[in-house]
């Protein structure tokens, strides 16, 4: 029960943070957060049973890197993108870094942490919310990829002709 209270809070803590940004990939983001969230307090209960299976090392690897990968994307974004205020508003194009293999990191540490997570403890309800937040994370990626076309022009289109979405040679 606790759990629901929690995503409650959650819920509408993320949706008062998405009434505030104007950008157009805010509301399949949400719905990748809602997921996640939610595949987070699913399994929360079975976040340290069997500590030393395979699937929980694997887990815990998964998390790790997404939060690795995280704070790598976020730093690269500060050093490299020069953003005017919002995060969001980078006014040069980052190709450094992960950037340089990946045009999504950051929306990479979702799909990481989501199937780290749903290795916690596997369940249809699980792999439901796992779907829901892939086809949101894409969603997201492809509204933002527009708007960088848009705001960045031919340099964006050749950067993305030379990059992965999500995973390098994988998609």
């Amino acid at each position: 029960m606790i759990e629901v209270g929690i995503f409650i809070l959650i819920s509408i803590l993320l949706v008062a943070f998405t009434l505030t940004r104007p950008h157009r990939h805010r509301f399949p983001r949400l719905l990748a957060l809602e997921s996640l969230s939610a595949l987070v307090l699913l399994n929360a209960r079975r976040w340290f049973e069997n500590p030393f299976s395979f699937r929980q090392v694997l887990s815990w690897i998964l998390l790790a890197s997404s939060l690795a990968l995280a704070i790598h994307g976020f730093r690269l974004i500060r050093a490299a993108g020069a953003p005017a205020g919002d995060i969001e508003n980078t006014t040069r194009l980052v190709t450094v870094g992960a950037y340089r293999f990946i045009r999504h990191p950051l929306y990479c540490t979702f799909l990481l942490c989501g199937v780290g997570t749903i290795l916690k403890g596997v369940s249809a309800l699980g792999f439901g919310l796992l779907l829901t937040l892939f086809i949101a994370v894409f969603i997201t990626a492809k509204v933002e990829e527009q708007d960088n076309i848009k705001r960045f022009g031919e340099e964006y289109v050749a950067y993305k002709a030379g990059t992965w979405m999500f995973v390098p040679f994988v998609i």
